[in-house]
């Protein structure tokens, strides 16, 4: 049996007594700072920030607190004369969503990196370069397989109202941003469902994404989006965007107000006179501060001031 060649927990013990001593300790991290020498070799900079090169394909300095005031906004940002983005059916999951996979070499990522002249065999994969968000933005909903109810065929594509052209999805968000015009995306149920992914979230941020109207949420992205400053809302009673009559071509505007309360109730018109009412899916008197100061990251940095 196995109990009959099994040490005692007192002989097992004894053994460690005499093997597992300060000495093994101290001998080990005498030297941790000196036995690598290549490591030590290695040129570093000085200094308590890090020194940014903005010619790297793989580390960027991000965009997320550019603009950011020191103090709280007292006011809700307004959401305005919005143009959609996307329109989706159920079930879009953080697949669809966030960067995955290697580049492909007909991609936005892969167009921008090829300006930058990096060869084709060495694009690599979103996830080695998740530290350079001009790579991640260009691949956030570049998934083939994407459906989008604007364009007649999967892909990663989408209709910019402006010019009534098809465009990659990038390209048209940042021609929303060049015009200063907020983004939003229309979706059924259970939006962001699958794995948590923090891109699926940061990925819309920086494609100038404002806010989501959805008929329900995976639990977790709804709280990534909101912790990016994306407001979560939801239709009432039961409603959709094929009941409501919407098709994405509409300009959206939010009656926000001033402030913003847990579980408000949201009057959104459209430019054509149509209106309906959302609720925010700001749940709780936190995610309302989150969203407050434009995100969670910009919520901290100001606590940390």
């Amino acid at each position: 049996m196995l109990r009959d060649i099994w040490p005692s927990r007192d002989e097992v013990a004894t053994v460690v007594g005499q093997v597992v001593t300060p000495a093994l300790f101290q001998e080990f991290y005498s030297n941790t700072l000196t036995r690598n020498q290549r490591w030590n070799n290695l040129e570093a900079p000085q200094g308590s920030l890090f020194s940014w090169t903005e010619d790297s394909t793989y580390i960027h300095h991000p965009p997320f607190f550019q603009g950011m005031s020191r103090e709280t906004p007292t006011t809700v940002t307004p959401i305005e004369n919005a143009r959609c983005l996307l329109n989706f059916g159920d079930s879009v999951t953080t697949d669809h969503i966030s960067p995955a996979g290697n580049i492909a070499k007909t991609s936005v990522a892969a167009k921008w990196l090829a300006q930058r002249n990096v060869q084709p065999a060495d694009f690599n994969s979103y996830g080695a370069r998740r530290g350079n968000d001009e790579v991640m933005a260009r691949g956030t909903f570049a998934n083939i397989r994407i459906v989008n109810k604007l364009v007649p065929r999967a892909g990663p594509t989408t209709i910019f109202w402006p010019t009534g052209e098809e465009m990659p999805i990038h390209e048209a968000a940042a021609g929303y941003i060049t015009a200063n015009t907020p983004s939003i995306i229309l979706a059924g149920k259970e939006y962001g469902s699958g794995s948590s992914r923090d891109w699926a979230a940061k990925g819309p941020y920086l494609q100038g994404v404002k806010a989501v109207i959805t008929e329900s949420y995976e639990r977790i992205h709804r709280s990534n989006l909101l912790g990016m400053g994306i407001l979560p809302t939801q239709f009432v009673d039961g409603a959709n965007a094929e009941s409501l009559g919407l098709t994405g071509e509409e300009v959206f505007s939010f009656a926000l107000g001033d402030s913003i309360t847990v579980g408000q109730l949201i009057t959104v018109t459209t430019a054509c006179g149509k209106s309906f009412q959302v609720k925010s899916r700001l749940d709780t008197e936190p995610e309302v501060a989150y969203y407050m100061n434009g995100g969670i990251l910009r919520y901290v940095l100001r606590k940390l001031l």
